[in-house]
């Protein structure tokens, strides 16, 4: 089942649908990065993508490090 995520950026109401699973994860990841109830200007749009992809790429590091310890046994 898909559930409907709304966000408001820059006055305009952004909706989409993702499945229910997922639903509840990006919620609450967006009410850590955004004003969910209200309006958001592009600013914090760009400062969210940042802290994101800044997750991603430590993440990222932590895993190419576990798969050369991994290889290494």
């Amino acid at each position: 089942m898909k559930t409907k995520v709304s966000l408001t950026i820059n006055a305009k109401r952004y909706d989409i649908d993702v499945e229910d699973d997922f639903a509840k994860f990006l919620v609450n990841g967006m009410k850590e990065d955004f004003h969910f109830e209200g309006n958001n200007d592009l600013k914090v749009l760009l400062q969210a993508y940042v802290r994101k992809s800044f997750a991603l790429y430590e993440q990222e590091k932590q895993i190419t490090l576990l798969l050369d310890r991994l290889q290494t046994l």
